[in-house]
């Protein structure tokens, strides 16, 4: 089993009406539930306003707002585990209908054996 990174930038649902929101969330939740009743939902959410990042330097120094070289920042994401890229873009695809916007699907890297032995199971 591999693990996916479905994700959208930040601002891709701006085309979206305030009133539709309601019925956007209700969708996306549907979906997540049934990914998780599938056992393939590892974790995902969306996130605040990239004007509210913090980031921290090499030398642990933390500076506020978003790095200047970003041009693009994940507005959402969910990680599902999946046996398949196709699979995973099923999920991208209902994740896609249910929030209205495009999913960029990447897949992860293998931990490596040492970090895998110790990884929690989910």
């Amino acid at each position: 089993m591999t693990q996916y990174l479905i994700s959208f930038n930040d601002g891709a649902m701006s085309h979206i009406p305030e009133e539709d929101f309601p019925a956007v969330s209700k969708a996306a939740v549907a979906v997540v539930l049934e990914a998780l009743d599938q056992g393939v939902f590892i974790f995902g959410g969306g996130l605040l306003d990239p004007a509210l990042t913090t980031v921290v330097a090499t030398d642990g120094s933390i500076s506020q707002g978003p790095n200047r070289a970003c041009k693009d920042f994940i507005g959402g994401f969910s990680i599902v585990e999946v046996a398949s890229r196709e699979e995973a873009h099923h999920w991208a695809a209902r994740i896609a209908m249910a929030c209205r916007c495009a999913q960029d699907v990447r897949e992860f890297m293998p931990l490596p054996a040492e970090m895998a032995e110790r990884a929690r199971p989910h």
